[in-house]
């Protein structure tokens, strides 16, 4: 349920809608306006908000809807913590679902990003899931990580490795950064961004 209502200030109008929407300030999300007067009158605040969870609730529906659309049944698992919006996805079809490297599930979830900092004016921390993959990529993108600087380091051969995402990269990145004997840089143009490790 959405609600909305004015005041005097900010604070007034907030204070209303929690009210209606029988919530502390911690349990929603608002965004304002300022209303102009009209002659003689002040400007007044409205204030629209939404509750976390009927907002999660929003977002999961849209999420179904858009899954239809690429032809899968998907079944979702979700929950909110510490701000999180997390949703794990059960489909009868995953590779098309998370896409080659996981850019159909990265585009899912900047749709979803993009759709309430439109609508909210906010930024949310969605994270999007497929029965795990995201932990699967990260515990390979680290194991590659580690093995291939240790051939970096006793060949003495700099490795480039596959085009990867900013945050695939930044995994590489983080796993290196105190392995002696090696460096890491990233090179090229977005999509074909790569890293490579450099022998010291």
């Amino acid at each position: 349920m959405v609600v909305e209502n004015s005041g005097k200030t900010e604070e007034e109008a907030l204070k209303k809608v929690l009210v209606e929407l029988n919530a502390n300030q911690s349990e929603v999300i608002y965004k304002k306006e300022e209303i102009a007067g009209k002659l003689f009158k002040s400007a007044t605040i409205k204030v629209t908000a939404i509750t976390k969870k009927d907002l999660f609730t929003n977002m999961k529906e849209f999420l179904k809807k858009l899954t239809e659309g690429l032809g899968l049944k998907v079944e979702l698992e979700s929950s909110l913590r510490d701000d999180v919006f997390t949703i794990k996805m059960y489909s009868d079809n995953n590779p098309i679902l998370i896409g080659k490297n996981g850019q159909t599930l990265k585009a899912l979830e900047t749709i979803l990003k993009q759709k309430y900092l439109k609508e909210w004016n906010t930024y949310l921390k969605i994270n999007l899931d497929v029965e795990d993959y995201k932990e699967k990529r990260i515990n390979y993108l680290e194991k590659l990580a580690v093995r291939t600087a240790k051939e970096v380091r006793a060949t003495k051969i700099d490795v480039t490795l596959e085009n990867m995402n900013s945050y695939e990269r930044r995994i590489i990145h983080n796993k290196l950064t105190n392995f002696k004997g090696v460096t890491t840089i990233s090179e090229g143009e977005e999509p074909n961004r790569h890293v490579i490790i450099k022998a010291e």
